[in-house]
């Protein structure tokens, strides 16, 4: 049969509907992940088309997948980060989402105390387990989609449910339904979809939640999770591994609209920032994020990393205040002591200081010749250098001024005594042999010499 494509405008064929495939042996595609070696990345050559959404936005997990991997928040952090997503993704809700859990009495005041603030974004979400109780939980504190779990590869139908993929179906099918008897919009979290069957089982399970979605006239959003962080984002490679082929394959054989289509990935490859633009850019309208990509073993998609990937892909920040950035890092840092890797981007300490001094000579000659962009304008973050036998009396002042956030008749100049006292020592630690740059912690020793 053909069909005008509402996507493409485009004449398609829609002859072939994939059925389910209830084999009697889990395929684990041992071909790609033997376990003993290291995942292989198979090419099939085939190219689907980059089709982006008119509207891309990000969703946040920090509450949810990025709580489950560090001492649980108080009621006062959970609102108080809450606050700040809302900031920063602006008054369009570019952050247009954040979940929740709801099991314990602290998780359902956090979220009554968030509720209570009546920010339009991100709108409160939360995850669940899939029985009717939750779901009339769910109901009963007024929040309108939960997130409930379907895992879709053999490793978690055959091997952790002991289950086939028919019923593994039937029972995710059900408890759709108790969340459409609930009134409550479900997002079914494709658990492990980079190691599905995806034609012979994604596929006719999204078809059987869209019919019900169109019987219930209740969206069913779908999103695609990379829970081991297998996805590749380079076009023409095979599936299950493939983004692009995912996010294709969704729209074209499952018909998921763009705007119910969601992307989480895992960073074990060092791919969840390059995966996550590419669902983007393939046809999903939301990507999953946590803040500071605080997450299960290597963490979730760095939400701060999507807010550029959207300004560098739509040419704006449509709103959001990427200040707000460094006032989370700040926070994060401060009142919850979370240690963050200094060479984190946007948010570590050095992420715009440099070491070397030729580097620290041109940064203060012209910060554009070795900062990314506006540090000052976009994260309310001047660019740094790291003091060095190069850096001299001005140098020195440019260190402290940025390092401590020195303002008007606060700020120091190169003819300031403490300048002095540093660079005499500077030069001593130099002449003695010293050939690495200094830490801040040994500048902020000498000062505090200084001040005794």
């Amino acid at each position: 049969m053909l069909e005008i494509s509402e996507k493409t405008n485009l004449l398609e064929q829609k002859s072939y509907k994939y059925q389910l495939q209830d084999v009697s042996e889990p395929n684990l595609y041992r071909d790609i992940y033997s376990y003993d070696e290291v995942p292989k990345t198979p090419f099939n050559h085939r190219r689907v088309p980059i089709g982006m959404p008119e509207e891309i936005w990000i969703t946040d997990t920090t509450l949810r997948d990025g709580q489950q991997s560090v001492e649980p928040y108080s009621v006062e952090e959970i609102v108080e980060i809450y606050k700040l997503l809302s900031r920063l993704g602006g008054p369009k809700g570019i952050i247009r989402q954040t979940e929740f859990f709801v099991y314990s009495k602290k998780d359902r005041e956090a979220i009554e105390k968030c509720q209570e603030l009546g920010l339009e974004f991100p709108e409160i979400t939360t995850w669940i387990r899939a029985n009717k109780e939750d779901f009339k939980l769910v109901r009963d504190l007024g929040i309108k989609e939960t997130g409930i779990l379907v895992s879709s590869s053999d490793y978690h139908i055959f091997n952790k449910l002991k289950k086939s993929r028919s019923e593994a179906m039937k029972l995710y099918l059900s408890a759709v339904y108790d969340a459409f008897e609930a009134g409550v919009r479900p997002r079914c979290h494709l658990e492990d979809i980079t190691r599905a069957d995806f034609y012979g089982f994604v596929v006719p399970f999204v078809n059987e939640l869209q019919k019900m979605s169109q019987d219930a006239g209740i969206p069913v959003k779908i999103r695609a999770c990379d829970t081991m962080g297998y996805g590749v984002p380079y076009p023409e490679v095979a599936l299950p591994r493939s983004v692009p082929g995912i996010i294709y394959g969704l729209q074209h054989y499952s018909d998921v609209p763009s705007e119910m289509l969601e992307w989480h990935g895992h960073n074990d490859f060092y791919k969840a920032v390059s995966n996550a633009t590419t669902a983007w850019l393939y046809g999903a309208s939301a990507v999953n994020c946590s803040l500071l990509g605080i997450g299960e073993r290597t963490g979730n998609v760095p939400l701060e990393a999507m807010v550029f990937e959207y300004a560098s892909l739509k040419g704006t920040l449509d709103g959001m205040d990427s200040t707000v950035i460094t006032e989370i890092a700040d926070f994060f840092k401060e009142k919850i002591g979370y240690n963050i890797p200094p060479m984190t981007p946007f948010v570590g300490a050095n992420f715009n200081v440099t070491r070397a001094g030729i580097h620290a000579d041109g940064l203060l000659k012209d910060e554009e010749i070795y900062n990314i962009f506006n540090t000052k304008k976009l994260l309310n973050r001047a660019a740094g250098v790291a003091v060095t036998k190069t850096s001299g009396l001005a140098g020195i002042a440019y260190w402290m001024n940025e390092h401590y956030r020195l303002k008007g008749e606060n700020m120091v100049d190169k003819r300031s005594p403490v300048v002095m006292f540093l660079k005499d020592w500077v030069d001593r630690e130099y002449e003695n042999g010293r050939q690495t740059a200094l830490t801040d912690k040994e500048l902020e020793a000498q000062i505090a010499e200084f001040n005794k």
